[in-house]
């Protein structure tokens, strides 16, 4: 499909970005503007098509505003390995888009929408609007820290552990762009998913999900999750949400 404007008279923080980064920063209203720009143009994506193929090469970053995208690798055997889910308000293609050619392949795992920006244009906020441009580079940051805990999970973590984390780890995630509540959320989430995303087999999943439903902690109800002891299951996957929160970045960058 081709590019579009993104519908007239929105409000300030319509998007997942702005309200992402608006809870980093206090965004002044040219800085929302600026956001609200930089998404104007948008593409549609179908389900299960894909976004960056890897060994691609590609000049810029997507974000994605509507929609669930995964990150993965496809070894040479058929088997995958999911890196990540990309959420709406994320960037898509970094950091491949350092290298010569696309590190991993990234497909929408439901139908998306997604704004493209040249990566030149990022690094030129760093002198047009560098409180803005710290911000978004800020959530790099946060996309590396995710990427530490899965190398935990899969490294130290009990299965049952690591789906519970993954699991904490969503809720979160989404409760920050307002897409989940306290204890729920909506998502396609296949067992074959969580297997390629945390190194379990589906059996295994399938068996560590049943104890979760059977010791009342979660429940999946078709594409609901729900997180019925949000307490109890974080302690038991030592879930510490520190690495998706808000740090000292916003006194960093205070006013003067």
């Amino acid at each position: 499909m081709e590019p579009q404007p993104l519908n007239e008279g929105q409000p300030d923080l319509a998007t997942p970005l702005t309200r992402k980064l608006a809870q980093v920063v206090s965004l002044s209203a040219e800085e929302v503007a600026v956001l609200r720009d930089l998404q104007s143009t948008i593409r549609s994506v179908g389900r299960n098509r894909e976004i960056i193929s890897e060994g691609r090469k590609y000049d810029g970053l997507l974000i994605l505003i509507e929609g669930v995208s995964i990150r993965y690798r496809v070894l040479h055997d058929g088997r995958r390995q999911i890196l990540n889910i990309t959420l709406p308000g994320d960037f898509i293609g970094f950091p491949g888009c350092f290298f010569e050619n696309a590190l991993y392949s990234i497909s929408a795992l439901t139908d998306c929408v997604v704004s493209s920006i040249p990566f030149v244009q990022l690094l030129g906020f760093f002198a047009t609007y560098p409180r803005l441009a710290a911000t978004i580079f800020w959530s790099f940051s946060c996309e590396a820290a995710m990427y530490a805990e899965h190398l935990i999970d899969v490294g130290r973590r009990s299965a049952l552990e690591r789906i519970a984390h993954f699991l904490l780890e969503l809720l979160t995630r989404l409760q920050v762009i307002g897409l989940a509540d306290e204890c729920s959320y909506q998502m396609s989430l296949t067992q074959e998913l969580v297997g390629d995303a945390l190194g379990l087999s589906v059996p295994h999943v399938s068996r560590t999900l049943k104890q979760l439903r059977e010791e009342d902690l979660v429940v999946i109800e078709g594409q609901r999750v729900i997180i019925k002891d949000v307490d109890t299951l974080g302690r038991l996957a030592d879930f510490e949400r520190t690495y998706l929160s808000r740090f000292q970045l916003s006194d960093l960058l205070a006013k003067k």
